[in-house]
């Protein structure tokens, strides 16, 4: 006779306004203008390119040009003054924010012997940390060049709408998750491709247009009313001290996820 190993299924969830009830980007913003990463003047360049994102939607030029502002908007960003305010405010500015929804939803796939995976358009350095303080197994997010302690302002990958589920189905093939077995979960319509690679899409909080799409496609629908503070006993592992130090390096590269998912309110 044949055995045949079942594979493992996995959870993927999107972070900004599906586990956490806002932006990464602005729970971070203010320490970094305070902490002198964020000029008046560049701000103001930032806020006009996501201007007029939103004012011409989310096509190829727009998208370019503030991924461009973005860009200059953090080049040069000193990586040990980064960690240094990180590593002072990221229990201050997250722990207050996350859904108990899907904090719960975290643990009830982990339960069932789900591996959690966070996959989002912002920074990896904003991700990851607030991973390990989730519990999470993998993390798929953006990734900044450095050199020389400095980010370059050069992305070497953007977690952002095919690429997401790209790199999901990487991840799948490298760790052996059976995708059709598998969850998503997102609050917005540019993670299409995410919850079409797996069995089990889910849109939360949607708008109507990614409710329409919802029932297209077979999702289900989600409503996460309750955010909540992350206690101690609520993490699946502790949070390393070093590990909060290299969150977040970039925080405001992360505008563009926010602006797509204004987008689509």
């Amino acid at each position: 006779m044949t055995s045949v190993r079942r594979r493992r299924a996995a959870a993927f969830f999107d972070l900004d306004k599906t586990i956490i009830a806002t932006s990464s980007s602005m729970a971070f913003s203010r320490s970094f203008y305070e902490g002198g990463l964020v000029t008046r003047s560049k701000a103001l360049r930032t806020l006009y390119a996501q201007f007029l994102f939103e004012v011409g939607g989310a096509d190829a030029r727009q998208t370019a040009r503030l991924r461009d502002a973005l860009s200059e908007l953090v080049t040069g960003w000193d990586v040990a003054h980064v960690q240094d305010i990180v590593a002072q405010t990221l229990h201050e500015h997250i722990d207050p924010i996350v859904y108990q929804e899907a904090l719960d939803l975290i643990r009830r796939h982990q339960a069932h012997g789900r591996d959690v995976v966070i996959v989002s358009a912002s920074a990896m350095e904003v991700v990851e940390p607030i991973a390990m303080l989730l519990g999470a197994d993998a993390v798929i997010a953006s990734r900044l060049e450095v050199e020389d302690g400095r980010f370059t302002g050069e992305i070497s990958f953007y977690a952002y709408g095919p690429a997401k589920a790209e790199a999901l189905t990487a991840l799948a093939n490298e760790r052996g998750y059976d995708l059709e077995s598998s969850y998503a979960y997102s609050d917005s319509i540019t993670d299409t491709p995410m919850l079409n690679a797996v069995g089990h899409g889910f849109v939360v909080n949607p708008d109507r247009t990614l409710k329409r799409s919802a029932h297209r496609h077979g999702w289900g629908v989600l409503r996460f009313k309750q955010p909540v503070g992350l206690r101690e006993t609520d993490a699946a592992r502790p949070m390393l001290v070093t590990v909060a130090a290299v969150a977040a390096v970039a925080a405001v590269w992360v505008i563009a996820a926010t602006a797509i998912h204004r987008r689509e309110e």
